[in-house]
């Protein structure tokens, strides 16, 4: 507590002059720079700043900056997925076609990524196809190619990138170019 009332005091002595508050509702940020002769008011200091001991503001300016890891992390041995689907799947990443029943063309801005399929068997009992593979039927959507290739090579899939092949935009035509002349549309009269 006497730590804490000899900060205060400490900054009661400020550069300013005695007719200025030392605390404000002021907007204004304290900056060494500036004339303190020249402002209006007091500059504005939070509570929490004032209060805190250095060791404490050290502690929460560490707790509050972000961790920045040098190398790519490998996610494949906490991932929980068996080995065998790690080193010999393949991930394709495309682009989905329009749905044919619509004519909009609303939830074809995203990528997806998908798992090359495994050995499939019919089931005796029902006819129906079974499968023994976790990863058969997982679909995941990105919003760009590039975080679909970062999730895939965090976690050690071997990917590659199926592009759709866009069609060449048509070149609007003139109508009056049927009646230009020129050399590819004159007709010659002998």
């Amino acid at each position: 507590m006497l730590k804490v009332i000899a900060r205060t005091a400490n900054l009661a002595k400020t550069p300013l002059s005695r007719s200025l508050p030392a605390f404000s509702t002021c907007g204004a940020r304290l900056s060494s720079s500036a004339d303190p002769t020249s402002r209006r008011e007091a500059p504005k200091l939070e509570n929490e700043t004032v209060l805190t001991l250095p060791e404490e503001a050290h502690q929460k300016n560490a707790l509050e900056s972000n961790i920045t890891v040098p190398t790519k992390v490998d996610l494949t041995p906490v991932s929980g997925v068996p080995e065998e689907h790690i080193k010999t799947r393949r991930v394709r990443i495309y682009q989905p076609a329009k749905n044919a029943m619509q004519s909009g063309t609303n939830n074809i801005h995203h990528w997806e990524m998908e798992f090359d399929t495994r050995q499939r068997w019919e089931n005796p009992l029902m006819g129906w196809t079974s499968t023994g593979d976790p990863l058969s039927n997982m679909k995941v959507q990105f919003s760009s190619p590039d975080e679909a290739i970062e999730h895939c090579e965090k976690n050690g899939w071997t990917w590659y990138l199926d592009v759709p092949k866009t069609e060449k935009p048509l070149k609007p035509k003139s109508y009056g170019i049927n009646f230009s002349w020129n050399r590819r549309t004159r007709v010659s009269t002998k």
